[in-house]
């Protein structure tokens, strides 16, 4: 396509709904050729709403799009981010998973000038997204609505009813705030041991994968338990993580025995196939369910996680939409990022995911998808958080992202776990942990 100038008028028209002055295109051309390397999604058809927003949006500044969809399986969206990094160019705009954003924070471009007018117009973003998106006061990157997600319990109605005395729909309803004090830590465990007697154990993974790591995260959360505090000081050997580990000891006792060796997919496949009562997972195992297990998808609920003595903390994993300051068309980066970062469009790419995606700002979480999508109809209503009654959190906060990315990478959380549940002594998995945990700040 031809090139013009990105007015700044034009840039006012794109901002419509957030009053975006947008000063930082005064002078800049934004015409010509901008490339972009998006995460490529799980869910059939999600691409291509991306696609139709990018293409919707070239058509009107007449700037020519190239897009990538890069898989993430075997990490190649990571080797290509570092590839990128390395060798200082690539494209203009990179989706990037959670900890690359810091890892890469000296050659990002910072949005400041795109976030500040967003969260005017979309309301805050949850505290995830402002600890794994800012660095030093500045915003390194935007959120991403496709590839965001919680990572709360998806629960079998009937067998919670059945076997465990618990009405999910009850605590959790459709339409309605939670209605959930009586869900707590406690409870939780004790639904986990009925069911479990009943012969339809939870499906909580406690593997090296980041499904069991987010898992691990908000438990720890939910009793205080902190192994490396926001100043880089470790603080395992504290008595909140003894009572998480404890915990978990009682929990992993009526999980299914092969639960430390269970990757990102065996949780779906547990509850799909029938043999279990309760998973921590995006709707992901429900879409999947519904095509090829619609009976069980029928009795599937998603709904928040249990309180514990430090409050309600759900699992939330985000994803970012970045510009290389090495980028050829940051202007034009900035302007396709604000057009994708609208509510029109984040409510377009939830409904091509199936309510899997989640944008992080406050006041889009009322969408249509959320409220209709069944069967049961209502089933994904509390997915997004809509009344912010949990906080939705990240596994190895909150130490410096440096440090904390060690921790979820290496999966310390789920292996202290591990150590205690086949008999090792508390202070001896601390002491382990301690170990590791200081050979991360040598690094």
């Amino acid at each position: 396509m031809s090139g013009s100038r990105l007015s700044r008028r034009t840039f006012q028209r794109l901002a419509a709904g957030t009053a975006l002055a947008a000063p930082f295109v005064r002078g800049a051309h934004a015409a010509g050729k901008i490339s972009i390397g998006f995460w490529d999604h799980w869910v059939p058809g999600a691409n291509k709403a991306t696609t139709d927003l990018c293409n919707e949006w070239a058509a009107k500044e007449k700037v020519e799009v190239q897009i990538d969809y890069i898989t993430s399986q075997g990490n190649k969206n990571r080797l290509t981010i570092a590839a990128e990094a390395q060798a200082r160019a690539g494209h203009d705009i990179m989706a990037m998973p959670s900890w690359e954003p810091h890892d890469k924070a000296k050659l990002m471009e910072p949005l400041d000038d795109l976030m500040e007018p967003l969260i005017k117009a979309n309301g805050a973003v949850n505290p995830t997204v402002e600890y794994l998106g800012k660095a030093d006061g500045h915003w390194l990157v935007v959120p991403a609505t496709a590839g965001s997600q919680i990572k709360g319990p998806c629960s079998r109605i009937d067998l919670l009813k059945e076997h465990a005395g618990v009405d999910i729909q009850a605590l959790y309803p459709a339409g309605s705030p939670p209605k959930a004090d009586a869900w707590t830590m406690d409870a939780y465990l004790k639904a986990a041991q009925a069911c479990h007697k009943a012969g339809f154990p939870f499906g909580v993974g406690v593997g090296g994968t980041p499904d069991s790591v987010d898992t691990a995260g908000a438990i720890f959360s939910a009793f205080g338990a902190v192994l490396v505090d926001a100043k880089g000081n470790i603080t395992v050997k504290s008595d909140t993580v003894r009572q998480a580990l404890d915990y978990y000891k009682q929990l992993m006792a009526v999980l299914p025995p092969d639960v430390p060796a269970w990757d990102d997919a065996s949780n779906n496949k547990w509850l799909i196939s029938g043999k279990g009562a309760a998973i921590m997972n995006p709707p992901s195992a429900w879409a999947v369910a519904k095509r090829d297990a619609p009976k069980i998808a029928e009795q599937l609920w998603t709904h928040g996680a249990p309180i514990g003595p430090k409050g309600r903390f759900a699992p939330f994993v985000p994803y970012f939409w970045g510009v290389w300051n090495f980028g050829r068309n940051k202007s034009a980066a900035k302007s396709l990022l604000l057009h994708l970062s609208q509510a029109s469009a984040a409510e377009k790419m939830v409904a091509a995911s199936g309510g899997y995606d989640l944008p992080a700002f406050e006041k889009l979480t009322l969408f249509k998808t959320w409220v209709e999508e069944g069967p049961p109809k209502g089933t994904l209503y509390h997915y997004p958080n809509p009344y912010n009654h949990q906080v939705l959190s990240m596994a190895g906060a909150p130490a410096p992202p440096k440090i904390a990315v060690q921790i979820y990478t290496q999966a310390i959380m789920t292996k202290m776990a591990v150590r205690h549940f086949q008999g090792e002594a508390m202070e001896k998995t601390l002491a382990w942990a301690a170990s590791e945990l200081e050979g991360f700040m040598r690094t």
